[in-house]
């Protein structure tokens, strides 16, 4: 079985999880998520702790594994919420909040302007930086992936938009 899913999920105080049939449905104070158990792995919860387990063959005990880190992720989501930070790099690229919009102005012929999914709110504390917050953590990556390809960091300047922990390798320049 995968050494993944034989570790419990701790389920905090004020935390619901329930299990119906192959739904499983989290609500917290940050949120429900919802989520459609795979065939071949069960879900347990009793006592607090959550628990994932592969009914069968090979590819369902490490299709366990996963499903206990996505429960895990959706346990961290309704309690703290995800973040992740992006940074423009790059003379006259700028960004602006605007409701469930970021206006992007990165140096094409046009602006552009990106709405948020269902779920995701976006801060802009400085022209340079964005924001993205929101309790479902492959959304809120997807759509900081989805802005970060309008402009990704190119190696040899270093302009572009880039995640706020990614460092970027620098090239030399051509040599005669």
């Amino acid at each position: 079985m995968s050494r993944v899913a034989k570790a419990p999920v701790n389920i905090p105080s004020g935390v619901e999880c329930v299990v119906n049939g192959r739904d499983l449905t989290v609500k917290g104070k940050g949120g429900e998520l919802a989520f459609r158990l795979p065939q071949g792995v069960d879900v347990e919860v009793a006592d607090g702790v959550a628990r994932a387990q592969a009914t069968g063959r090979q590819p369902n005990m490490a299709m366990a594994g996963t499903v206990r880190a996505t429960v895990a992720n959706m346990v961290r989501g309704v309690t703290e919420g995800f973040e992740r930070k992006l940074q423009l790099e790059g003379v006259g690229y700028r960004a602006q909040a605007q409701g469930n919009k970021v206006n992007l102005s990165l140096g094409l012929s046009h602006p552009v302007v990106y709405e948020m999914p269902q779920g995701v709110s976006v801060e802009t504390p400085s022209a340079t930086e964005i924001v993205l917050k929101g309790a479902d953590k492959q959304v809120v990556g997807q759509a900081a992936a989805e802005i970060r390809a309008w402009r990704p960091p190119e190696p040899y300047k270093g302009k572009g938009i880039r995640y706020a922990d990614e460092r970027i390798i620098r090239k030399d320049a051509k040599k005669k």
